[in-house]
């Protein structure tokens, strides 16, 4: 299966589900792991579910750049 453009719209939507689960107590430091999550689940039911490798691979992409790589490892790194 091809990676469709319209696929990356999962992306928002991952982002809309981490920001209500920060609404409902998620902590700082879990929401990368957490969109990182909802990527992975998203690759393998939705983008590609006949092929693992490649729906990982996607849903990785797809929960790094809802989370932002730079603030989600800030985030997850950063003492009180």
């Amino acid at each position: 299966m091809d990676f469709q453009a319209y696929d990356i719209a999962i992306v928002p939507i991952i982002l809309a589900l981490v920001q209500l689960a920060k609404q409902l107590g998620l902590g700082t430091k879990l929401q990368p792991v957490v969109s990182l999550a909802l990527g992975i689940v998203a690759g393998i039911f939705y983008i590609a579910p006949d092929d693992p490798k490649q729906a990982i691979l996607i849903g990785i992409v797809m929960g790094l750049a809802a989370s932002g790589l730079w603030s989600g490892v800030k985030n997850t790194f950063q003492k009180k």
